[in-house]
């Protein structure tokens, strides 16, 4: 019984590697865009980080879509001398 309710019950809280996973990318580009603020910080269950996959779904849809300009990219920076 208590391994059918386990297969149903969806975390609200990931540990990294899952957040990392649940937005498809790696540890070190989810690692780079918390530190740049494009996805949440994690929240503290005692010594734990856990991140709100409420949180994660709001950041991700804040991502720009493919041939959107992002605000932090200098439209410059593609020009060629």
């Amino acid at each position: 019984m208590a391994s059918q309710i386990e297969n149903v019950i969806t975390p609200r809280g990931l540990q990294l590697a899952q957040a990392a996973r649940y937005i498809g990318i790696g540890v070190t580009k989810f690692c780079q865009l918390v530190a740049d603020e494009r996805m949440p910080k994690a929240r503290r269950i005692d010594g734990r980080k856990v991140w709100d996959i409420r949180e994660l779904d709001d950041a991700f849809d804040a991502l720009p879509h493919d041939e959107e300009q992002d605000e932090s990219e200098n439209p410059w920076d593609n020009v060629i001398a």
